[in-house]
């Protein structure tokens, strides 16, 4: 330790005694002159972070100081002693968290005065022992601003934990001492502040009260701010940062730029009609999730009140009507209504500029987020149900005795709903949005026919709602804006959109993906059965036609935010970010429409359905942008009945129709951009690292509902793992992804999992599914299939020499396998291994297969392999020794000597997804070919003028054609007959897909000349690819026998 090092810490609690902090609470400011918040320093710094000891909690020095006077002691000598001699080494020990802070108070103790020296450390942490309640105001004032804060603190080991008494949720970052080792003021302590903030130090500001930590943080470039007296500190911090930091409220931001309000004005206002006190000083905040009309928490005193009024600026006219909000409130409170207690309305613009009302604050619970996270099951169930009835009760209620007769219109309220979106969508319309224009069209033609009258909410959500703190009891209903007299099935649906929009969407977190019944949440469909329980009404038939229009009417709300967003008038700061998500929710809104005409078109009853419209080609290549794909999508679609071979996107049913379009735009804008980052990482040093991007575009393809879309309808026809598709429709996506060799990972449609996946489905029982199934299907781990042996010709399964021995309540596993596909990735947790458990039994049944944990010890991965030099990591495809692998008989696949019998039921599927695969690396190869010789010159003309590669290019086309027919009509006979019975076709496909696609390829790279054998375009990777399955789930010659066997048989 160095001399240097010892003499910091006396220094440090010295300078602290000799400046007490003063403990006298933050005055409050009479009233804010909120002009002179505005905000554009808090851009400027990211973070800020506090000591703790005399800015979070009292300062040991101000107990210093009166135990000092009390016993009559010269200032300044407590911690003169504690820090002297051999008590500074024991003291800087106990700081870096050598010592515990018993061990502490024992080597100080030993000398003449211990009995005041004890009680005074024993005071410490118990009488200092909380965060002074101005400090915890000010963190959670500058967290509603979006920075992050961090505590930065000398502190020790007490009771076997840290000495840590303030609200750890409040921080983002804490950094104490001893656990870390190193102590202010060591530089090391704030850059690993900082690394953990990952700010850089003039995007943050340090708050301590000791001058010595202060100047080596300025060294660094933090800025700084010594506390000697909290109240002037704060109100420096205040000064920095643009913002107030006063009277935090849950849920509220300091007062928007554009949104203040003229205080004085309304404290006149607050005096005169409600009596508040012209003493008590005001305080004015903003509710942060108020998107139209701007809401602030009001305090004067020991007096809360919520302030709602029409945003600044001109307003559409109808918009915005607090008067109706005021109104309702206070017609449902006397019907038992859980609404906030209205308490005066103005109307007057001269006191705030537009009109307002009051109500009473309700403090309790509002949840953001859908998902309840910090809640039981239990609790969630609770909280849903309790909202449900809530609903009822707006619905139960007699119009007539709350004096609401003439509140709205009786009947074809869905009608006027769309007429009057309709309209307000066009006066802040901003640009043409093709699937509003089909929705405009779409809804008034499939209008409910029944429709019953009741009071509606109209924006029914659970954050519109405040619960009580402790119980699952609704406490107030917020947000009447858009209430009126009309259908209550709307307000159900609009209760419901959280279930189908993403998790991160900004407006709305959303429950989409999420496993609701492990949750203990209710699905859409659930949660209107409970409602139509409790309202005693038969079940909704329209369903999707109400969650379609409440989409559309959020659009047309979106799109009034977006333009006031523009105009600067709109009350929240993220409203131009929410306002440009209409787009997306109108495609959200025609998704629904488009389902609720598919389920009416199946309900009718058809005969000699009129065929579709032969395109040119079997797959009309279109263009991923907005308006085709809209455009695309607004056909009025037909169902292809049972026995009819799709054999273009066209044909597909409209919700498929849908999810290729969403596929080949996410490809568009997500995949293709990022192709050369995924394949620079699969020849990086750490390319056996999972490469983030590829993380975040699953992500990405989770939140859109690009998920999973494999499993066929036949394997999961309960739609409880996959997307409910078939074989055939999925083979349109899956050609769509074979565009890029990194797109099916991004969706979770990549080999060997989908394969495991299926099998685990087909034939796992619910521990195995529960234990691997689950994990795979969320893409939480990866998994591989060690079949393929190198001792032996593996074309034939009933080749393979691996053992799996039972002993006991075990097996033991033994082989040598290789090209075990995905098993060099580290997240690969699960291997599906086939082995022969009984070599005396008939050849097929000897082979079983069984599921091994990657961990089980005995498994030895010996070396990665190589596809022509690609080693296609971080799955890549390993070697690997099983040497007295022990594992539970329970892992056992549907029973001993049913390998093969698996095998081939995993293969089906997995055929006509490579097939299809290879027919995107085709028409892409194709694609890239049109594109290059087109713009190329050789001997005087185009490229694509010379009569050899015009040739290729029509050979090309003609192949790609006839393979992609062949390989839909297997995957239609899959879907329609057995896989047995397909089993002809499922071995043509293998033979001319892989084959086809090697002719494609080559002819695209020769047209490239040398740049097709490089890493700048895929075609080399393409060809590689292609070769190798030619022999992966088996070799020509395996299918050509298999298809000339069957021939003679006919």
């Amino acid at each position: 330790m160095s001399v240097t090092r010892i003499i910091h810490v006396p220094q440090y609690f010295l300078a602290k005694s000799r400046s007490v902090v003063h403990l006298c609470s933050h005055p409050h400011v009479s009233m804010w002159g909120l002009s002179r918040w505005k905000h554009s320093n808090a851009q400027r710094y990211k973070a800020v972070i506090f000591d703790m000891g005399g800015v979070l909690i009292p300062s040991p020095d101000a107990l210093a100081a009166e135990w000092e006077l009390k016993n009559c002691l010269r200032p300044g000598w407590i911690w003169k002693t504690l820090v002297s001699g051999e008590n500074r080494v024991a003291w800087d020990r106990c700081m870096l968290g050598k010592l515990t802070f018993e061990e502490f108070v024992e080597v100080v103790t030993a000398d003449q005065t211990p009995d005041l020296l004890k009680s005074y450390l024993q005071a410490i942490v118990s009488q200092q022992n909380y965060q002074i309640p101005e400090t915890r105001d000010v963190v959670q004032c500058i967290r509603a601003e979006g920075l992050q804060t961090a505590v930065l603190t000398n502190n020790f080991w007490c009771k076997g934990q840290s000495f840590l008494p303030v609200e750890k949720a409040d921080f983002d970052v804490i950094i104490e001492s001893c656990r870390e080792g190193i102590s202010k003021p060591n530089p090391a302590i704030y850059k690993l502040c900082l690394e953990r903030l990952r700010v850089h130090p003039e995007e943050s500001i340090f708050l301590d009260d000791c001058g010595l930590n202060l100047k080596q943080a300025a060294q660094l470039g933090m800025n700084t701010i010594k506390v000697k007296d909290r109240a002037t500190a704060i109100q420096e911090l205040e000064s920095v940062l643009g913002f107030p930091l006063l009277g935090y409220v849950h849920g509220t931001q300091a007062v928007r730029k554009g949104m203040e309000i003229p205080t004085d004005r309304l404290k006149e206002y607050l005096q005169t009609t409600l009596g508040l006190s012209s003493t008590e000083p005001l305080t004015l905040r903003q509710f942060i999730h108020g998107q139209s009309n701007p809401t602030y928490h009001v305090q004067s005193g020991n007096r809360q009140l919520v302030l709602r009024k029409k945003p600044p600026g001109k307003l559409l006219q109808s918009a915005h009507a607090v008067e109706r909000e005021y109104r309702v409130m206070k017609a449902l409170s006397a019907m038992g209504v859980p609404v906030p207690r209205t308490l005066a309305i103005c109307e007057d613009p001269s006191v705030l500029g537009t009109t307002f009302y009051l109500m009473e604050y309700c403090p309790g619970r509002i949840f953001k987020d859908p998902t309840l996270p910090g809640l039981t099951v239990s609790q969630r169930r609770d909280i849903y149900t309790s909202m449900n009835r809530a609903l009822c009760k707006i619905h139960q209620v007699d119009i007539r005795a709350a004096g609401l007769e003439d509140y709205g219109k009786y009947g074809n309220y869905i009608e006027r709903q769309v007429r009057i979106w309709t309209k307000q969508y066009r006066a802040s319309e901003t640009h043409v949005i093709p699937t509003m224009e089909q929705l405009i069209k779409w809804l008034p033609n499939n209008l409910p026919t029944h429709e019953k009258t009741t009071v509606v909410h109209g924006d029914f959500r659970l954050d519109n709602l405040v619960f009580h703190p402790d119980k699952p009891e609704v406490l107030a209903i917020l947000d009447w804006e858009l209430s009126t007299l009309g259908d209550p099935i709307s307000d159900v649906a609009s209760n419901c959109l959280a279930h189908h929009l993403p998790p991160k969407f900004p407006i709305l977190k959303g429950l989409k993906n999420h496993d609701l019944i492990e949750f203990g949440i209710p699905s859409d469909l659930e949660y209107l059965t409970l409602y139509c329980d409790n309202m005693g009404i038969n079940p909704v038939e329209n369903w999707n036609f109400y969650i379609a229009f409440s989409f559309f009417r959020v659009t047309a709300i979106l799109q009034g935010i977006y333009k006031r967003s523009l105009q600067g008038q709109a009350s929240s700061a993220k409203a131009e970010t929410a306002g440009k998500l209409t787009e997306e929710v109108a495609e959200l809104a025609w998704v629904f429409a488009v389902r609720e005409g598919f389920q009416k078109f199946k309900s009718i009853p058809m005969k000699n359905p009129t065929p579709p419209v032969r395109k040119y080609s079997t797959w009309s290549r279109q263009s991923s942008s907005t308006a085709s794909s809209l455009h695309h999508n607004s056909r009025q679609m037909v169902s292809v009945p049972k026995g009819h071979l799709i054999i273009s996107p066209d044909g597909l049913p409209a919700p498929v129709q849908e999810l290729r379009l969403k596929l080949t735009a996410f490809m568009d804008k997500h995949i293709y951009p990022q192709e050369q980052e995924l394949l620079d990482h699969q020849r990086a040093e750490n390319r056996w690292i999972p490469n983030p991007i590829m993380e975040e575009l699953k992500c990405e393809a989770k939140a859109n509902g690009l998920w999973n879309l494999f499993l066929p309808l036949k394997t999961d026809p309960g739609i409880k793992y996959g997307a409910g598709l078939t074989n055939l429709e999925y083979a349109h996506l899956c050609e769509v992804m074979g565009r890029s060799l990194h797109a099916p990972e991004a969706f979770n449609c990549s080999a060997p999992d989908t394969g495991n996946m299926e099998i685990l489905v087909k034939y796992g029982t619910e521990t195995q599914k529960e234990q691997w199934l689950r994990p795979l299907l969320d893409g939480k781990i990866r998994s591989c299939f060690a079949m393929t042996e190198p001792q032996v010709a593996s074309s034939d399964a009933t080749n393979i020499e691996a053992s799996i021995v039972e002993e006991g309540d075990v097996y033991v596993l033994n082989g040598h396998k290789w090209w075990t596909s995905g098993a060099m990735d580290p997240r690969c947790k699960l291997c599906v291994f086939m082995g022969k458990t009984d070599p005396e039994a008939h050849r097929h049944r000897q082979q079983s297969m069984i599921l091994v944990p990657m961990d089980t010890p005995g498994i030895n991965v010996i070396r990665p392999l190589s596809v022509y030099g690609m080693e296609d990591p971080p799955g890549g495809h390993g070697e690997l020794i099983f040497e007295n692998v022990r594992v539970p008989k329970e892992n056992i696949l549907l029973g001993p000597g049913r390998g093969f019998e698996i095998a081939q039921g995993r293969l089906g599927p997995g055929r006509i997804h490579h097939c299809m695969r290879l027919i995107g690396y085709a028409d892409r190869a194709l694609q890239l070919m049109k594109e290059r010789v087109k713009t190329r010159v050789a001997f005087g003309k185009p490229l694509a003028e010379q009569g050899t590669i015009m040739a290729d290019i029509a050979n090309s086309r003609v192949e790609i054609e006839q393979a992609r027919l062949l390989v839909l009509k297997a995957a239609h006979l899959m879907d329609t007959v057995s896989d047995k019975e397909a089993v002809s076709e499922i071995s043509m496909i293998k033979l001319v897909a892989p084959n086809m696609a090697l002719r494609v390829i080559d002819r695209a790279i020769q047209a490239f000349g040398a740049a097709g054998l490089g890493s700048d375009y895929p075609l080399a990777q393409f060809f590689g690819w292609a070769r190798a399955l030619r022999l992966a789930d088996g070799p020509d010659e395996v299918h050509r026998a298999v298809v000339a066997k069957l021939e003679l048989k006919r």
